[in-house]
């Protein structure tokens, strides 16, 4: 997630100040990760210095007083581009879950030990998915049912890694 990029699109909508764009950042893509409001600040603060927004108008608030930042003309393109490109396709070829597999093997550790350990904690994860999916709205949904068909091809996957586990050990230990 470019957290940068992500503001700009919530400013193009329309400006906003910080307080808001935090709201509006964490509700719809901060789900378990909410924006802390340091890093907030500061990716404006550099988003301000690149040229990308500007300080509008300062109205006053119940603490100190508040700046509406305005997207500009360079931050719209920015974001425009950014919109336009496709995402690189993931996942990775060298994950954690591989190399853990392979170290174990390489280290005559018990592989299937960790990927019995590994599944059972993605099943978990795939329970509370469910439940946050039956439970949400339809952002919540669409995240879940990501994070769901990942962790589905993740599982697919230990599955298979386990039934090659004895071939695997030999071509790592050669």
């Amino acid at each position: 997630m470019s957290v940068p990029l992500t503001l700009l699109g919530l400013l193009e909508r329309e400006p906003s100040h910080g307080y808001d764009l935090k709201r509006d950042y964490d509700a719809f893509f901060g789900r378990g990760k909410p924006l802390p409001f340091g890093q907030l600040y500061a990716t404006l603060g550099r988003l301000a210095r690149d040229g990308k927004v500007v300080m509008g108008e300062t109205e006053p608030g119940a603490g100190p007083d508040r700046k509406r930042y305005v997207i500009t003309d360079d931050g719209a393109t920015e974001f425009e581009a950014w919109l336009g490109e496709p995402v690189a396709p993931e996942p990775h070829l060298q994950t954690v879950l591989f190399a853990k597999v392979v170290l174990a093997l390489m280290l005559e550790r018990d592989a299937e030990r960790y990927l019995d350990t590994q599944r059972a904690a993605h099943l978990q994860r795939m329970r509370e998915l469910t439940e946050v999916r039956r439970s949400g709205g339809s952002v919540d949904a669409l995240l879940a049912d990501h994070a769901l068909f990942h962790l589905e091809a993740d599982l697919r996957w230990i599955d298979l890694t386990a039934a090659r586990l004895d071939a695997l050990a030999r071509e790592v230990r050669s």
